[in-house]
């Protein structure tokens, strides 16, 4: 791992561990957003579609900080895009957290 990656993942651990998790109403938001806007492209069930799937079978071996940043930052030349506009950091350390146990309905 190189000493960005290890400065970057502290950093989002470090965001989640203060904010705590986001209040009741917040992840009620957050999980509509996954299920309908990541859903158009990883599928509505997040057993894949254009994206690959998102559920903890698949993502299990990836590391949690690096799947907050792509969510955070989103991937360049690719069709996944930031939505740094619509979550903070911590939000999208939380959705990865639900995604890699068992996502909420």
């Amino acid at each position: 791992m190189s000493p960005s990656n290890f400065i970057f993942g502290l950093f989002f651990l470090s965001t989640v561990a203060i904010a705590g998790e986001p209040e009741a109403s917040r992840q009620k938001e957050l999980v509509h957003l996954v299920r309908q806007d990541c859903g158009s492209c990883h599928g509505m069930t997040l057993k894949g579609g254009l994206g690959p799937a998102l559920l903890p079978e698949t993502l299990r071996d990836k590391p949690a900080e690096g799947l907050a940043a792509t969510i955070y930052y989103g991937r360049p030349g690719t069709p996944m895009p930031p939505w740094k506009a619509f979550l903070s950091e911590a939000e999208a350390a939380w959705i990865v957290d639900k995604l890699m146990t068992e996502f909420p309905q």
